[in-house]
């Protein structure tokens, strides 16, 4: 069976019909990855703005629906991702990382900072093997990336994560 190009694209039309169709659908799923109105009408935005942007990527025996979704959980994902890294900053001094995790930590309450500190410290004394896919999975990172990333099952690496929270709580409980 010969497949012609003209068949794999769809017109500007059609893709455009297909789009707004969809619109409900994204909507919905965007009140799954973000609570606020704002938030959602937000990515629901940027989603229709980069689906349009790279229709001409789409090939028409594709699931269109699926392709759609995909890049608003990618959108999220990288929005999540950029906001964690909006608040951490590297520097040298104790004092400046100390001011800059209570600034992460949303507070410039004393106590506060005094609690990220504990915590981090509490962290830190993490044997390396259980440290590593904590810090990943705080830094937003999916399970199946940590566990590409160390080289292990995805079992192991939520196990790891599970027993170091479990670690940080009964430390942090006493």
């Amino acid at each position: 069976m010969n497949i012609s190009p003209e068949n794999f694209y769809m017109t500007s039309i059609e893709f455009h019909s297909q789009l707004i169709d969809l619109e409900s659908s994204l909507i919905k799923f965007a009140y799954r990855l973000v609570p606020k109105k704002p938030e959602v009408q937000d990515l629901v935005q940027e989603t229709f703005l980069k689906v349009l942007l790279n229709q001409n990527r789409y090939i028409n025996r594709h699931n269109f629906k699926a392709w759609a979704f995909t890049i608003m959980k990618n959108t999220y994902v990288d929005s999540y991702r950029h906001k964690c890294s909006r608040n951490i900053y590297i520097e040298q001094t104790k004092e400046t990382f100390v001011l800059n995790k209570t600034i992460a930590y949303g507070s410039d309450d004393p106590d506060a900072a005094y609690s990220a500190m504990e915590i981090d410290q509490n962290i830190e004394k993490l044997h390396d093997k259980f440290r590593m896919p904590f810090n990943m999975y705080l830094n937003g990172y999916k399970y199946q990336e940590i566990a590409d990333e160390l080289n292990l099952n995805i079992g192991t690496v939520k196990s790891r994560i599970f027993l170091s929270k479990k670690h940080l709580m009964d430390k942090l409980n006493k």
